[in-house]
């Protein structure tokens, strides 16, 4: 039997994470300074590269002030939790899939909805769209003065474009005999 999380490497993990987080290169994720010298790794992960800002003097790691600082799940297994949501799998399937308890998946895959919810960017609209005529108003096309022009009771669509118009009379649809 494979097992699924041998297939994905530590190391390309975090240079992975570091890529998309300092395209330009690392800088502290609290005061955005560039003068940055190299602590070693982490006991426990041992491609998680330590970092001290030069400004601010603090320490941080690649993984710090993410959503998956602090915990003790490598880095790997929130990127499978991430494929295991992609493929819509329920959590105790997660669970098995990723070899954890059945309760740790919830909670790892609540909290990257969390995370992802949090750090969603607000869409901004900046060029002309194209919109369909289904969401104009029905009947003149959002135009309703060219419909009281081109033919008072019974417009250019057939519907009725004055409120001057006399309504017709009801007719019931019972038959008479």
């Amino acid at each position: 039997m494979i097992h699924l999380q041998s297939l994905i490497d530590d190391a390309k993990c975090f240079a992975t994470v570091r890529a998309l987080r300092w395209p330009n290169g690392v800088c502290c994720p609290r005061g955005e300074s560039v003068e940055m010298t190299k602590q070693g790794r982490d006991d426990t992960q041992l491609e998680r590269q330590r970092s001290v800002c030069q400004s601010c003097e603090r320490r941080f790691d690649d993984v710090t002030d993410t959503i998956v600082a602090g915990h003790p799940q490598p880095l790997r297994v929130w990127i499978r939790c991430l494929d295991c949501m992609g493929l819509t799998l329920a959590n105790h399937q997660s669970a098995h899939a990723l070899e954890l308890h059945k309760d740790d998946a919830p909670q790892m895959t609540s909290q990257l909805r969390q995370g992802i919810v949090l750090t969603k960017p607000t869409p901004t609209f900046t060029d002309e769209g194209a919109w369909d005529e289904v969401d104009m108003v029905a009947g003149h096309k959002g135009k309703p003065d060219a419909v009281v022009k081109k033919g008072g009771a019974a417009g250019a669509d057939a519907s009725r474009g004055t409120v001057d118009a006399a309504p017709s009379p009801r007719r019931s649809l019972r038959s008479s005999g």
